[in-house]
């Protein structure tokens, strides 16, 4: 058996330091344990103890991969090169565990890691170091490597192509992964060389979290294990693979109800109050968990439900954590806010004060934005006043606060609008039932804010019909309220379904990118057989691929054993 070393770093302190190591570290490493104790562990990654910088043959995704586990408080196992003090290369075969506390937090790290000499010639190699890439492979037409001095011989042409005598690491880290994902399909005709990295799943993922940032990430990560980062980016990108679902699951969501509101908690689907006969107002919670072999619904056992209500709002934040504002309640309209930790061994609403709450109202619209703010934006009051105003509170503060969104620009008074973030803290504003001079009337107008601006103003979106070929028609979306929005990873957003007027198909599926110079709205033409309706606050969006319709039957009886699902990218 391989002589194990073990060290010991303290989770509660900032950089992780070091506070044990035992004896076959110190025999292995060259350093002595007063020479490490409260450092991090991450100087084995420098050859020389003098200098702060891992060495480039250190596998950057390895170490990112290390990053990830840590700050999501779970393990990690693989190998990394390390160095001894003298500059002898290791192979560490390493696993890190989190230690956690009775609260749950990760107090230590215990890292157990077996070392072995291994032989790299660090002269030669002019750039490491993922699996996949060439090794000093002759690329034709564009030369060839020099696997002696590590410099690009060319031997067809005279001029040097500067970006090529950079290492696969800079190329990959510090050019490839800040490129979209169509400059990162079309450079890879370049040479053999940057065709193997872009063939990467280590770089193509890199692309996918700078392109859609780390939370979607991680929630497509189980969709890659079967279709790769490289199909999902092309079909989420393309949408080739779209297309309508059925599917039927069991339980009963009793008594009947409308009016409900619904969203995703990871691969759950929750449901939360409703309207019961004679306009009863519900308080009770079911979840139908769509990983299980024969999904059924099934009612929640929680304490101190909010009061009942319908017209309401139900937000996920962090994957688990359900979020209810507002709504009609028995004594009238609400704008009280409660959460619910889905995962809690005891699930229980708990109220949150927040200071200086908006006006009681129902048919508002809400989106989170950064995992941890809720949103809210317009709705009715009791007097039947629509309203235009925005509204802001973060979770994570120790006393929340509400907080106006001021703004000069301000969008007409509405209900039944939709919001979907885009962009990480952008919000698009779509639809709804808006004041139009004295009348009210459906809407199809547009709006945009960024709130990460010093003043988040809404900003009207100029949209025009899209007029290309193919499966995508020149088409508008016709004005509406309580319909289907969702925000795609790659920031676009899909409008479909709710009340409109006249004889247009709710079923039609438009698509805009807020993001474009010159936005403009597409039709998709999807296979499959499309909900006869499609309700906003009866809609949920699974991990950004997948839309869950549920009921869709008829527009007042509610089959919830119905669902039909818009699906962006294949299956797993």
């Amino acid at each position: 058996m391989m002589p194990t070393s073990i060290v010991v770093s303290d989770a509660m302190e900032p950089d992780c330091p070091i506070i044990y190591v035992n004896k076959v570290f110190e025999s292995v490493t060259g350093y002595r344990a007063d020479e490490v104790l409260g450092r991090n562990c991450r100087f084995l990654q420098y050859r020389d103890p003098r200098t702060q910088r891992r060495h480039p043959l250190v596998d950057p995704v390895c170490v990112s991969e290390i990053r990830r586990c840590l700050d999501e408080g779970i393990d990690f196992q693989g190998e990394l090169l390390n160095f001894r003090k003298d500059g002898t290369p290791l192979v560490n075969r390493l696993r890190l565990a989190p230690i956690h506390g009775d609260d749950g937090v990760v107090t230590h790290i215990i890292g157990i890691q077996v070392f072995t000499v291994t032989k790299i010639d660090l002269n030669s190699v002019s750039y490491p170091v993922f699996k996949e890439t060439c090794k000093n492979e002759p690329d034709r037409g564009m030369g060839q490597c020099s696997p002696n001095s590590g410099q690009m011989k060319y031997t067809e042409h005279r001029e040097v192509c500067g970006i090529l005598q950079l290492s696969d690491e800079v190329i990959a880290q510090n050019i490839l992964s800040r490129l979209t994902l169509r400059d990162v399909a079309s450079i890879g005709s370049v040479c053999r060389r940057i065709r193997k990295l872009t063939k990467n799943e280590h770089v193509r993922k890199m692309v996918c979290q700078n392109a859609w940032g780390r939370e979607v990430t991680c929630a497509l990560e189980h969709m890659t294990k079967k279709l790769g980062w490289g199909r999902l980016a092309r079909e989420l990108t393309t949408l080739e693979a779209v297309c309508w679902k059925k599917l039927r699951v069991g339980g009963a969501v009793e008594p009947s109800r409308c009016n409900f509101s619904a969203c995703a908690a990871g691969n759950r689907l929750v449901i939360f109050g409703g309207e019961g006969v004679n306009m009863q107002p519900m308080d009770d919670l079911f979840v139908l968990n769509l990983d299980a072999v024969n999904p059924q619904w099934r009612q929640v056992s929680v304490k101190s439900s909010p009061p009942g209500r319908w017209g309401h709002t139900l937000s996920c934040l962090n994957g688990s954590w359900l979020v209810v504002f507002g709504g009609c309640g028995k004594q009238g309209l609400l704008n009280d806010v409660f959460v619910l930790d889905l995962d809690a061994k005891q699930p229980t609403w708990i109220e949150v004060f927040g200071g200086g709450p908006p006006l009681p109202r129902s048919w508002h619209s809400s989106c989170t934005i950064e995992g941890s703010k809720l949103v809210v934006s317009g709705g009715c009051t009791d007097a039947g006043v629509l309203l235009n105003d925005t509204f802001l509170l973060d979770l994570t503060m120790e006393k929340p606060m509400w907080r106006e969104i001021p703004t000069s620009r301000i969008p007409p008074s509405r209900l039944g609008h939709s919001l979907s973030v885009y962009g990480r803290t952008k919000i698009l504003m779509f639809g709804g039932l808006a004041n139009s001079g004295h009348l009210r009337l459906r809407s199809s107008e547009a709006y945009t804010i960024d709130l990460l601006d010093e003043k988040p103003q809404w900003r009207l979106l100029e949209c025009n019909a899209f007029t290309g070929v193919g499966t995508q028609s020149a088409v508008v979306p016709p004005p509406r309220l309580d319909h289907v929005a969702m925000s795609m990873p790659c920031g676009r957003v899909i409008i479909f379904g709710g009340s409109i007027a006249g004889l247009h198909s709710p079923s039609q599926v438009f698509l805009l990118d807020p993001s474009e110079e010159k936005p403009s709205w597409r039709i998709l033409n999807v296979p499959g057989q499309a909900p006869k309706f499609a309700w906003g606050h009866s809609t949920c969006v699974v991990g950004g691929t997948r839309v869950l319709v549920l009921g869709g039957h008829t527009g007042e009886e509610w089959v919830l054993n119905e669902l039909h699902e818009l699906c962006l990218a294949s299956r797993p």
